[in-house]
């Protein structure tokens, strides 16, 4: 039986007891654990899990050990950096991959909030000084409907409807940024899950990225091409983090929804007008235009 079809059979309440234990566990040894030295941070509903799955199977790219996402530097940074440090694995471990490898293991995680929460870039070029950031692009159109999908089916979402969650973004996101800069344990749902339009204005988040952690720092990827070349994508995540391709990588896509509600034409050309000038700025990043603009 596989690891995947035994948690599976798990009960919730063990699974539950079985996973603080373990990060009980994480927090007691985090002394001689690793800290990432790649971040994965968005954007959301970009492929950042069919990315963060593909860097798992490189040898010495060292996954979490609990789950993908550990979301410290937005939303649990409260609980301090030997709560964040037992997620990762040890010290011992990458040793003796080193000894294997003849390479340097990196650590990693991926939190795609990371990339929008105001406070969580200045955190971590922080406290993980050196750290790689990779950011996913994707068509932002494509991007919000897919995000509003992805919060209706998780029950984050009560409107149902696209257009009318879109119409909702303003009000909801007003004033937010502000009061989450300017306190540090203040949490906001809206600003988490409703944000379709916001998420989509990458170098609004790239920009003051860079600043803090240095733009040869950070890879941008246009998932679009991640996912219809994803050798050569893959090739430049390799390069950016210096490391050589060692094995058969399989690629495949995670996480794709249908779409609860449609969205018209009139709703399309209006979003698609909206992006033209971040889509603009986009291209400084990405070498050339955005695929989906084309």
């Amino acid at each position: 039986m596989s690891q995947r079809s035994l948690r599976e059979r798990i009960p919730g309440r063990l699974k539950s007891v079985v996973g603080h234990s373990s990060r009980t566990f994480g927090r007691l040894t985090a002394s001689s654990r690793m800290l990432p030295g790649l971040l994965i941070c968005g954007g959301q509903r970009c492929g950042t899990t069919s990315l963060y799955r593909a860097l798992s199977q490189h040898p010495a790219i060292l996954k979490p050990v609990f789950h993908k996402g550990v979301h410290y530097f937005d939303t649990n940074y409260d609980r301090g950096q030997a709560w964040y440090r037992g997620h990762f694995p040890m010290e011992a471990r990458a040793s003796r991959i080193a000894e294997g490898t003849g390479l340097a293991p990196i650590a990693f995680e991926s939190s795609p909030y990371y990339l929008y929460h105001p406070l969580a870039a200045e955190r971590f070029a922080r406290d993980l000084p050196g750290v790689k950031v990779i950011v996913l692009v994707r068509d932002p159109v494509e991007r919000a409907w897919s995000h509003h999908a992805h919060e209706v089916a998780r029950g984050f979402e009560p409107v149902a409807d696209f257009a009318e969650a879109v119409a909702a973004e303003q009000a909801r996101l007003d004033g937010v940024e502000e009061r989450l800069r300017k306190d540090a344990n203040l949490y906001s749902f809206d600003h988490q899950h409703h944000a379709y339009t916001a998420r989509g204005q990458y170098t609004d988040y790239l920009e003051p990225l860079a600043e803090l952690v240095g733009r040869d720092r950070v890879l941008v990827l246009d998932s679009g091409e991640f996912f219809t070349r994803p050798e050569d994508a893959f090739e430049r995540v390799l390069r950016f983090l210096g490391l050589p391709w060692m094995t058969e990588f399989a690629f495949a896509r995670h996480n794709a929804r249908g779409r609860p509600s449609p969205m018209s034409d009139e709703l399309r050309g209006r979003l698609t007008d909206h992006f033209e000038p971040y889509d603009e700025r986009l291209a400084d990043w990405l070498g050339g235009v955005p695929s989906w603009r084309r």
